[in-house]
């Protein structure tokens, strides 16, 4: 099964901490979960369950000796929570992840393919607007890594 997430969404986050899952996103589980996690530069990740396994499993193939294994298991694992959308397709973010990704008000979903981003709309536009600030330089970056467009 291949999950396509595209796509950018406004949402305000309610005062129990929900959020609305777009229901083209939802539309694309069939299963109705999601599993979340810390995500990178301040956002959080929502994964499809079997997306989260591939995920997990790749983390879990690391070395544990390795000290950078241990310390980005325990960022990834430490605050996952598993989420099915309520009847208004409304999900519950924990505390702890919205007080990391600095939701408080209007969040920002964004389809990245096989997984979703969760934003702050304030910490979405910094990003979106420095990454069309130095674009160059992201895409030399690619280059060595074998991407061109």
């Amino acid at each position: 099964v291949c999950f396509m997430f595209m796509g950018e969404f406004i949402h305000s986050i309610d005062a129990k901490g929900r959020i609305i899952m777009p229901s083209k996103f939802r539309d694309e589980v069939p299963e109705g979960s999601f599993v979340i996690t810390r995500g990178l530069d301040g956002c959080l990740f929502v994964y499809t369950e079997e997306e989260w396994a591939a995920f997990d499993s790749k983390l879990q193939s690391l070395p544990l000796i390795n000290k950078g294994t241990r310390q980005l298991n325990r960022f990834f694992h430490a605050g996952v929570t598993v989420v099915e959308p309520d009847k208004q397709g409304r999900v519950l973010i924990p505390a702890t992840l919205r007080e990391y990704a600095a939701l408080d008000k209007d969040v920002c979903l964004v389809g990245m393919g096989n997984k979703i981003e969760v934003w702050s709309k304030e910490r979405w536009e910094t990003n979106v607007n420095s990454i069309g600030d130095d674009i160059d330089s992201v895409l030399s970056d690619m280059e060595e890594l074998g991407f061109t467009i």
